[in-house]
């Protein structure tokens, strides 16, 4: 399934202003919490993509106003706009770059620990996987297909804007961190109101 955003986006310049102005749309990080906890724009809530869509309905009732979906680059925003548009959520808007062009733009962060965001992961594995089989190819006829296996994951991962190995390394416990209660979630939005 491809993620074409259908929503409006909004850039760093127009999100900073609103917030300075006091005008702040709600901000829905859909990144791991593993990446919220490195660096998020404060005031953020932390939903990641995969437990938006299992509680989008959920979620629905308590987002009537103009909601900003954020994450690393705009790629998962863009899913999970699609997802809470599927149950007629209105007013969402990606934010154009996402973390990547927030940063950029020197705009206000909230900081962690410092960790390895999820494509750099994917580079390292993938590139290791390949690097490998490719020496090891020299001793073990065919072992270099593995890394021809990884290439044409890649290349759907790009096509499909989807990635398989990066939803793998997301389960590792160096992703995860604590699970998000969208109990908790909801609570904040509902007081936040």
């Amino acid at each position: 399934m491809s993620a074409k955003s259908t929503a409006p986006s909004i850039t760093t310049a127009q999100l900073r202003k609103l917030t300075e102005e006091g005008r702040a749309p709600r901000l829905l990080d859909v990144r791991t919490p593993a990446e919220f906890r490195t660096s998020h724009i404060p005031g953020a809530y932390n939903v990641p993509l995969h437990t938006l869509r299992e509680h989008r309905a959920e979620l629905r009732s308590h987002l009537d106003e103009e909601i900003v979906l954020v994450c690393r680059s705009g790629a998962r925003a863009s899913q999970a706009e699609q997802a809470l548009a599927e149950v007629g959520l209105p007013n969402l808007r990606v934010l154009d770059g996402g973390m990547n062009a927030w940063e950029a733009a020197d705009a206000p962060v909230k900081r962690g620990p410092e960790r390895w965001d999820m494509e750099r992961q994917v580079r390292l594995v993938a590139g290791s996987i390949v690097l490998t089989t490719g020496l090891v190819g020299v001793l073990v006829p065919g072992a270099h297909l593995i890394g021809t296996a990884v290439g044409a994951g890649l290349t759907y991962a790009a096509l499909s804007n989807s990635c398989m190995m990066g939803v793998l390394l997301a389960k590792l416990p160096y992703n995860r961190g604590p699970r998000t209660d969208i109990s908790a979630v909801i609570a904040e939005l509902r007081s936040a109101a």
